[in-house]
């Protein structure tokens, strides 16, 4: 098993046992990624928090050596799952760049923070050459 911690995020490993990325089994394991800007403040602005969620599921990615078409499955928790879908569908297709793996949204009460609106986890596959 390999740790995967992308840049920006040890000071959260560190501080919360927290563990973005885990290299097992030929897979990349994630954990659900947030909208938070620098400072570690919710974004309220929905696509804006949706877009930074994704951008941390990239860099989760990019630091195991990975990109968006190695993903094989995508669940998403959303606070206020039918007002925000359109969004969450527009800033996904971008960032998707046509691949569609198989994906789960499911509508949750509350995140862990207040302004939350979603959460995004996937589950990556390691081609043999990868690291």
């Amino acid at each position: 098993m390999r740790l995967i911690i992308p840049p920006g995020m040890e000071a959260a490993t560190a501080r919360f046992a927290y563990a973005p990325g885990l290299i097992s089994g030929g897979f990349l394991f994630m954990a659900g990624q947030l909208g938070r800007d620098d400072a570690g403040e919710v974004i309220a602005d929905p696509e804006a928090q949706i877009t930074r969620a994704w951008e941390n599921v990239r860099s989760i990615l990019e630091a195991a050596g990975l990109g968006i078409l190695d993903i094989v499955d995508i669940t998403t928790f959303h606070v206020g799952l039918r007002e925000h879908l359109p969004v969450y569908r527009r800033v996904r297709d971008r960032v998707m760049e046509g691949h569609t793996p198989p994906w789960t949204a499911i509508g949750v009460s509350e995140l862990s923070h207040e302004g939350l609106i979603v959460e995004i986890k996937c589950t990556a596959r390691v081609p043999r050459a990868a690291p």
